[in-house]
């Protein structure tokens, strides 16, 4: 159940999802923004989204029998950690949350149609 694959799908769920929405979070408790995400805020919220979009669509398309739910609940549960307690959300995922991504969908499309 818990292999590469799923471990990049909850990274990238994690991280973009803290990448979307650290700026309602940065405002409103005032933690500090990067330049990125206070002169164009709409490039980090769609690299987190985009992150979310393909995670999510790995999750459906392995099922909730081999660990899909799973993927989404550790994947919230990242981000409530990364943005909530450790507050690195605006930086820090700007980088990770895209590699993961495209490494998920790398290793996705290398598996065997079956």
């Amino acid at each position: 159940m818990m292999d590469n694959l799923f471990l990049l799908a909850v990274a990238a769920l994690g991280w973009g999802l803290s990448l979307a929405t650290y700026s309602i979070f940065a405002v409103r408790h005032q933690w500090p923004m990067g330049a990125l995400q206070m002169d164009f805020p709409a490039i980090p919220v769609l690299l987190g989204l985009i992150a979310i979009a393909v995670s999510v669509w790995f999750a459906v398309a392995r099922g909730p029998e081999a660990g899909g739910w799973v993927i989404v609940l550790f994947g919230i549960l990242l981000a409530i950690f990364w943005t909530g307690f450790l507050r690195v959300g605006s930086q820090i995922s700007l980088f990770l949350a895209p590699v993961a991504t495209v490494l998920l969908i790398t290793g996705w499309l290398s598996i065997p149609l079956s």
